[in-house]
């Protein structure tokens, strides 16, 4: 048995790691690459041909990305995913296809039927077995992850018993929308992310606080909120808090005040219609939600869809409210994708609001790199959108609260919970320095673990 790893072993992106058996091979995640780490060429620059599945943790890009030039390079084996991941992954890929192959409605439906002709959902807890040729015998179970909507680790028995686990990426814990990470029993060799693995992130009630206070701000003096977010995911843990926070500042009805009434009038903007298509999957699987948000929706409530939430289909709609906001002071929130302002609609918000000094900018997501979102997380004052350098005198807040991955606390109790095991872990998915101070920790905790770090210092 050997783990080889293809991406997301010397930086964040790029995910996609083989679990090698005998000759076979099984693929788990195929991502892509973004930021300085993305290369000229997104050919597939391993060999295929012995590439019995592809095992899918969950669906945001950086995860799924490259599974068209995986079909390309010859590819067809099954797609194995959760049920959740199972209905996310052709709008991902169909929005992928659009934006970077420029295919038309004809050849995204062609290469979508080949996707859903090779993907095999799977329950949460079902064990899914993979014949290999010579007939050994692999047992794969998705684990909730708690990251994003359908997200799994992933536990895969050998033919000789020992359990492989991949952690995908890990949520972090109490969260209000998704339930936390629950540690596997055993594991015998253990993949594990690390993109926070040096950082500690802000507690659930101290995202909430610090956005209301931003957004009382606006209220009393003007101006937009630009939140880039993540389709899937990010969207909705806003989506969540925000509802929250309007209908707690209408408590008690009875007694509206001026201020409470302009919470009431705050239009909230989503601003993408992938992330509208991925709300409606939260709904529907609102199973997979945690009791919090459970008992919201079975109250009456409507914490994805409120009414003050308006969702924009048209790039016209999305001009007209531009050049609306350009032109007044008027508060809204608006929240729109690219997650790491690389691409989308987010970018003509900045290009349009980052030189008004009303204007706020919510960070909420890593930051790759290399990308615009990068640059203003870090405070660069002038940046470049479309070959212009634009002033940044908006305000821009970085709310580590609101990331989707488990911090460095975390992790450590993620690997402390496993009773039995493991022998290696490999730390993967983060840069240098996160994979370092994560590795120390972890020697600390386990100090009969062999624990590798996979970027180079």
């Amino acid at each position: 048995m050997n783990v080889i790893h293809h991406g997301a072993y010397n930086g964040v992106t790029g995910s996609c790691h083989e679990l090698q058996w005998q000759q076979y091979g099984i693929l788990v995640d195929c991502g892509l690459f973004q930021g300085e780490e993305a290369p000229k060429v997104l050919d597939i620059e391993f060999p295929v041909t012995h590439i019995q599945a592809l095992v899918i943790t969950h669906c945001h890009i950086d995860h799924i990305g490259r599974i068209p030039w995986l079909l390309a390079a010859g590819f067809r084996g099954l797609i194995y995913a959760t049920e959740a991941t199972a209905a996310l992954l052709p709008l991902m890929l169909e929005d992928s296809l659009k934006i970077q192959l420029s295919l038309n409605e004809r050849q995204r439906n062609t290469f979508l039927s080949l996707i859903r002709s090779l993907l095999r959902p799977v329950p949460f807890g079902c064990q899914a077995p993979i014949t290999l040729p010579n007939g050994d015998r692999l047992t794969l179970y998705f684990r909730q992850a708690g990251h994003i909507l359908g997200s799994a680790f992933v536990e895969i028995v050998m033919p000789d018993e020992r359990v492989v686990v991949f952690s995908g990426d890990l949520g972090p814990s109490n969260t209000p929308l998704l339930v936390d990470p629950i540690s596997p029993k055993r594991a015998d060799v253990l993949v594990l992310e690390s993109t926070y693995g040096n950082r500690v992130h802000e507690c659930q009630s101290e995202r909430s606080d610090m956005l209301k206070q931003i957004i009382e701000r606006s209220l009393l003096d003007g101006g937009a909120i630009l939140i880039p977010a993540f389709s899937v995911g990010r969207t909705q843990e806003l989506l969540f808090d925000i509802e929250i926070l309007i209908a707690d500042s209408l408590m008690p009805l009875l007694q509206v005040n001026q201020q409470q009434m302009k919470w009431l009038e705050l239009p909230v903007v989503l601003d993408s219609p992938l992330a509208g298509e991925v709300t409606e999957q939260y709904n529907l699987f609102h199973r997979l939600w945690d009791t919090e948000a459970k008992s919201r929706k079975s109250c009456g409530r409507h914490p994805l869809s409120f009414e003050q939430c308006i969702t924009i289909e048209s790039h016209q709609q999305h001009q007209s409210i531009v050049n609306r906001l350009q032109s007044t002071n008027e508060p809204a929130i608006i929240v729109a994708a690219s997650g790491m302002c690389s691409g989308g609609r987010i970018v003509n918000y900045l290009e349009a609001l980052l030189p008004d000094p009303r204007t706020d900018i919510v960070i909420v997501g890593y930051q790759a790199k290399g990308t615009l979102g990068y640059s203003l997380a870090v405070g660069e004052k002038r940046v470049k959108i479309n070959n212009q350098c634009i002033e940044v005198r908006a305000k821009v807040h970085n709310l580590s609260g609101y990331s989707a991955h488990a911090d460095k606390n975390d992790l450590i109790k993620f690997v402390a919970n496993i009773e039995q095991g493991p022998q290696e872990i490999h730390i993967v998915h983060g840069d240098y320095r996160a994979q370092s101070r994560l590795a120390n920790a972890l020697r600390e905790l386990r100090p009969d673990s062999e624990v590798l770090v996979s970027a180079e210092g």
